[in-house]
């Protein structure tokens, strides 16, 4: 693992990432490039005109024009002024049309590349990455795509071309400013880098820091209730206020680095000016060059330190875009630990016929399951029951290959799961979980998630059966009430027939039952154990239980201890056993294994 004081920016990888996103639309940035050269060239009109209008002015004042002459050339250089300040507009305003264009394409690309990717990414990765450091890195990603295509055409490339319009203006005139400007822009630039590089660490050490307060901002407000439960909001301030303090240690010593920017470049610009005019005085005082020479050196000047500044917070700007690109594009890196082979087929399930052939599976060093073997038939009901860890949740995550097995074969119709794409096999396998966890949309929508093409009678008929129909009747919106987040707005018993409707309409030959009325009240639980019963029918079922009396009438028990099967049967005849079984049941007595 590496330190975060010892993470680098890799300048290397993440520009080539950025170009593969900007090489769509080459032809738009290069036209946009190309728009900005000419901007630029313009900048330099007014300078020169500026100039023509105080050599003029000097001989007028000498008597070596005419009032008539002078009128000319100041109708002239208005009329130039006129058309420059046009034209300045009209590129302006293509520049940003286009910019606007190419900006919101190229976040769009993005911000859809990395989505689809992290959403893709395994089981386990989601199990180990908070929600609200993944939202802060993929919006942060996102904006530094506009931020790096603003510091390329109006920040970086600017600073070139005016070296090189400014380099051949000022040479044609004298070669000694030329000289000290080029001198200024390198000594500017390289202490600009210089600073930037001290700075870099600090700066993915306070995005680091960021992640993590959002991190815990995300954490804290999906478990608001528990912590409402336990009047835990003081302590949760406390560890909130410690999070934002190390957010600002590292937030201070990144911008602090700014204060040695704006000192060292004021110092070098006050110098740079002294000498650029420190020799073409010189050479008017000798009557080498004119006045207006000298206000040319001076005003031009301007378009480059002006050029200068917005270069460095370009680089500066470049920095902070390259360690947010790092953030986002590290994700990138990561791949699925679950791959489908190449050309894998989409799974249809027929039969229902489940198999665990001689399965080995470890999990983060522990041993969980060795050559287990277990036989499903079509239409059978089978229960997993055991203590706390010992293997049946397991079981179906591998059954979904949220993991592969380390050896060994999972079949379904006799087939190896492996020979099938990741997202055929969870679609083609129906689940009804602990808690039904719900979108902040209707329940209408909610429960066509499990089929999208479902028609409206389709859905209202899983809404009857799931027994939906009277509670939705009594919300103001019906159907079409908002659920809240994560479904907070229904009960526990709500929320579970949400969850039954889901399983009708989405209609798997496999149907898993993970503990699907735990948390229910006795009542609710009777109710919804006699909707599960008709929604068993005709289907394969995997049945997790830790409440006994609920699986009583499966066709098949199995009891798990340390990932081995020890007993299995029908209710009756594992009683009859009086083996562990009747142990478990004896313990709880129709309740809840401790």
């Amino acid at each position: 693992m590496v330190k975060k004081k010892d993470r680098k920016i890799d300048f290397r990888e993440n520009i080539k990432e950025y170009w593969s996103i900007l090489s769509e639309h080459k032809v738009l940035f290069f036209s946009l490039v190309f728009l900005g050269l000419i901007l630029e060239a313009l900048k330099i009109i007014p300078s020169f005109l500026f100039k023509e209008l105080v050599d003029k002015g000097e001989k007028f004042g000498a008597d070596l024009i005419t009032k008539i002459e002078l009128t000319d050339v100041l109708l002239i250089i208005a009329g130039i002024f006129i058309l420059t300040t046009i034209a300045r507009s009209i590129i302006r305003w293509m520049v940003s049309h286009f910019l606007i264009f190419l900006d919101t394409t190229m976040v769009q690309n993005l911000k859809t590349k990395y989505f689809n990717h992290i959403l893709e990414l395994s089981h386990n990765f989601h199990t180990t990455h908070k929600t609200g450091a993944l939202i802060s890195r993929l919006g942060r990603g996102s904006a530094a795509i506009e931020s790096l295509n603003d510091i390329l055409i109006f920040q970086i490339l600017p600073l070139f071309f005016n070296l090189i319009l400014v380099g051949f203006s000022l040479a044609y005139f004298s070669t000694i400013p030329a000289i000290v400007i080029a001198i200024v822009v390198i000594i500017f630039v390289s202490y600009s880098f210089w600073i930037q590089q001290l700075q870099q660490k600090y700066k993915l050490i306070f995005n680091s820091e960021q992640d993590r307060e959002k991190g815990m901002v995300g954490d804290v407000f999906t478990n608001v209730d528990s912590i409402k439960y336990f009047g835990k909001e003081k302590f949760i301030q406390k560890k909130f206020l410690k999070k934002v303090e190390e957010t600002k240690s590292a937030s201070r010593k990144y911008w602090g680095f700014f204060r040695w920017f704006d000192a060292g470049q004021t110092l070098i610009l006050a110098a740079g000016t002294f000498f650029l005019l420190y020799f073409p005085l010189k050479e008017f005082l000798a009557g080498e060059i004119t006045l207006g020479t000298i206000v040319f050196i001076y005003t031009i000047y301007g378009n480059v330190t002006g050029p200068m500044f917005y270069f460095v917070w370009g680089i500066r700007g470049f920095y902070r875009v390259m360690a947010d690109f790092q953030d986002l594009f590290e994700y990138g890196k990561i791949t699925n630990d679950i791959k489908d082979k190449a050309g894998s087929k989409n799974l249809q399930i027929k039969k229902g016929e489940i198999e665990f052939r001689d399965v080995d599976f470890d999990y983060e060093k522990r041993k969980l399951f060795q050559k287990f073997n277990l036989k499903i038939k079509p239409n059978e009901k089978v229960a997993l029951v055991g203590h706390s860890g010992c293997g049946k949740t397991t079981l179906v995550n591998l059954l979904k290959r949220f993991f592969d097995v380390k050896k060994g074969n999972i079949l379904i119709d006799g087939k190896d799961i492996r020979e099938f794409t990741q997202e055929s096999i969870r679609s083609e396998t129906g689940i009804v979980p602990q808690e039904c966890i719900l979108f902040d949309d209707t329940i209408y929508n909610n429960i066509k998630f499990a089929n999208p093409s479902a028609t409206r009678k389709e859905v209202f008929d899983a809404i009857k059966f799931a027994q939906l129909t009277e509670i939705i009747s009594s919300f103001p919106k019906k159907e079409n009430t908002i659920v809240g987040e994560r479904g907070v707005k229904l009960s526990g018993g709500e929320k579970q027939r949400v969850s039954i409707a889901r399983a009708i309409l989405a209609n798997k030959k496999v149907l898993i039952l993970d503990e699907a009325t735990s948390a229910l009240d006795s009542e609710t639980e009777y109710e919804i154990q006699r909707d599960l019963q008709k929604l068993l029918k005709g289907r394969t079922s995997i049945i997790i239980a830790h409440r006994l009396s609920t699986i009583m009438t499966a066709d098949r028990i199995i009891v798990l201890k340390k990932g081995k099967i020890i007993e299995e049967g029908n209710h009756n005849a594992l009683l009859g056993k009086n083996g562990e079984y009747t142990k478990l049941w004896n313990l709880q007595k129709g309740g809840y294994i401790k």
